[in-house]
C-alpha cells in the first residue's frame, strides 16, 4: 500500500482520482471500467449525480421500488422506496395492502416549527441581560428583516426568541432560542442565515447600548446553528379497524388473541430500552425508505426522531396501541422536519419522479406519508413477531441475496427457491443444499 500523502484531491479530476485509488492499493487497472459501469450513461444525469458530492469515483446504485395500495386519508397512492433490504418493500406493501382493506391510513400535522440555537457567553449579570432582552429581541429581529422578508412572504418567518441563561453548564453561558416556520423548504440556510445575523446583532448590542457598563460588553459567539431536534414539528398517523377483522378467515377469538399479543409487544417496547431500540429501527425502515427516495436528509429525520423516544425521559418506543370497545387503533407520533422544495428534491431526477408518484405533496403532506410508511412497516414488523416470526418472510427475502452470493445460475434457482418455501433460510443452509444435491453438475430440473 502506498502510505504517501495526497495534497489537493478534490482538485483531481474524477479520472485522477481512479488513478490515485488504484495507485495506493495497488488494485487491478480493470478497477476503473468497473467504477464506470455503475454510473449512468447519461452524462448529463451522471453530472448532477456527482455535483452531489465530494470527490466521486463512481455511483453506487440502490434499488428504486415501489409500494401500491397506501391509501393516506382517502387518497390511494405508489410509495416511492429506496432501500437495499427487500424485506423493507414487502412488508410495506403487505401492510398498505391490508389496511387499504380496512380503511386505510389516517394522517395529520400536529404543528412545524423549527429551532435554531446561538450559543453565547457574556459576563454579566443573567436577571439583568432579562431585562434588557424585550430592546434585544427587536433589534434581532429588525436587523435579521432583510433575511426573513421573502419567507414572510409565503407565510413563514421567525416564530419566537427566547433567552436562556445556562450558568450552570457553562461559566456565562447564555442560549438565543429561536422558533421559524420554513414552509415547505427544509429552511436550513435561512435558520443558520438568521442566527448568524442574531449573533452580529447581540455583539454590536453589547458594544453600543448604553444600558452596557464597559466591562461587560464583550460578547462571545461560541457558534449559531440550527437544531435538528424539532420537538414541535410532529406528525400523526394511525389505523383502526374492529378487532374481529384484524384476520382474514380467522375467528373473532382469534383476532382478539392477535391483537391482544400484538399490544403486549407494544406494552414491551415502551418500557424495555432494549426492545425499544430494534422496534424503533423498524419504524425508521420505512421512514428512511421514503425520505431517501424524496431526496429528504433521513440522518435528520432519525436523529429528531430518537430523541423524541426519549421526551418522557427514557427511550421508548414511537408506536402505541389501543383496545377498546372492540375496536383495534394503532398510532404513531414523531417529530421531524423536511422539505420538498430546494436541496436534492430539486435536483436529483429520481427524487424528483419520486415526488411526482407521490402527487407533488406539500411539506406537510410528505410527513404524513413518512409517519405512514413508518407506521406502516412497524405493523408489518411486529404482526409478524407475534404470529408466524420475524426470520420466516425476513430471510425468504434474503435467498435472492444468498443466491447471488453463491454465484448460482439463473436456470437452476428454481428449484432451490421451490425447496426452501417451508424452511429455514440460512446462507449454510443454501449453500449445504447446493451442494449436497449435486445441483452444480446436475442442472436443476
Amino acid at each position: 500500500m502506498d502510505n504517501s500523502i495526497i495534497q489537493g484531491f478534490s482538485k483531481y479530476n474524477k479520472q485522477q482520482r481512479i488513478e490515485a485509488l488504484i495507485q495506493k492499493y495497488s488494485f487491478d487497472a480493470g478497477l476503473g471500467q468497473f467504477l464506470r459501469s455503475c454510473q449512468t450513461s447519461d452524462e448529463s444525469i451522471q453530472k448532477i449525480i456527482d455535483d452531489l458530492s465530494e470527490n466521486p469515483v463512481s455511483s453506487f446504485p440502490f434499488p428504486f421500488s415501489l409500494a401500491p395500495n397506501f391509501v393516506v386519508n382517502g387518497k390511494n397512492l405508489f410509495f416511492p422506496l429506496v432501500s437495499e433490504e427487500s424485506s423493507v418493500v414487502a412488508a410495506l406493501a403487505n401492510a398498505a395492502g391490508f389496511w387499504a382493506k380496512r380503511g386505510g391510513f389516517h394522517a395529520e400535522v400536529l404543528g412545524t416549527e423549527k429551532k435554531g440555537q446561538l450559543h453565547f457567553k457574556w459576563n454579566g449579570n443573567p436577571e439583568y441581560l432579562q431585562s434588557l432582552f424585550p430592546e434585544i429581541k427587536l433589534k434581532l429581529l429588525a436587523e435579521s428583516a432583510f433575511l426573513t422578508a421573502k419567507m414572510e412572504e409565503r407565510g413563514g418567518g421567525i416564530t419566537s426568541v427566547e433567552l436562556k441563561a445556562l450558568p450552570h453548564i457553562l461559566p456565562n453561558y447564555f442560549q438565543l432560542d429561536a422558533g421559524f416556520e420554513t414552509c415547505d423548504a427544509m429552511g436550513a440556510n435561512f435558520i443558520n442565515s438568521c442566527l448568524e445575523q442574531f449573533g452580529k446583532s447581540l455583539q454590536d448590542y453589547f458594544l453600543t447600548s448604553e444600558k452596557v457598563s464597559k466591562g461587560q460588553r464583550e460578547c462571545e459567539i461560541i457558534m449559531a446553528i440550527l437544531s435538528n431536534y424539532t420537538p414541535d414539528s410532529r406528525v400523526r398517523a394511525w389505523v383502526e379497524c374492529p378487532v374481529a377483522e384484524l384476520l382474514d378467515g380467522k375467528s373473532e377469538a382469534e383476532c382478539l388473541l392477535f391483537a391482544q399479543k400484538f399490544e403486549q409487544a407494544i406494552r414491551i417496547s415502551q418500557v424495555d430500552v432494549s426492545r425499544a431500540v430494534t422496534h424503533n429501527k423498524g419504524i425508521f425502515n420505512g421512514i428512511d425508505a421514503l425520505a431517501v427516495a424524496t431526496g429528504n436528509d433521513f440522518r435528520a429525520i432519525e436523529a429528531c426522531g430518537h430523541a423524541y423516544a426519549t421526551r418522557n425521559g427514557q427511550y421508548a418506543g414511537l408506536t402505541d396501541v389501543q383496545i377498546q370497545g372492540g375496536m383495534f387503533r394503532f398510532s404513531l407520533e414523531i417529530a421531524m422536519a423536511v422539505g420538498v422544495v430546494g436541496g436534492v428534491t430539486a435536483v436529483h431526477p429520481m427524487a424528483k419522479l419520486a415526488m411526482k408518484i407521490l402527487d407533488n405533496p406539500s411539506a406537510k403532506e410528505l410527513m404524513m406519508y413518512l409517519a405512514v410508511a413508518g407506521l406502516a412497516s412497524n405493523f408489518g414488523a411486529v404482526k409478524a413477531l407475534v404470529s408466524v416470526g420475524i426470520q420466516q418472510g425476513h430471510m425468504k427475502m434474503h435467498l435472492s441475496n444468498i443466491l447471488n452470493q453463491l454465484n448460482i445460475p439463473e436456470e437452476k434457482r428454481t428449484k432451490i427457491q421451490n425447496y426452501f418455501q417451508d424452511k429455514t433460510v440460512s446462507f449454510s443452509e443454501v449453500e449445504e443444499y447446493w451442494k449436497s444435491c449435486g445441483l452444480r453438475d446436475s442442472g436443476c430440473e
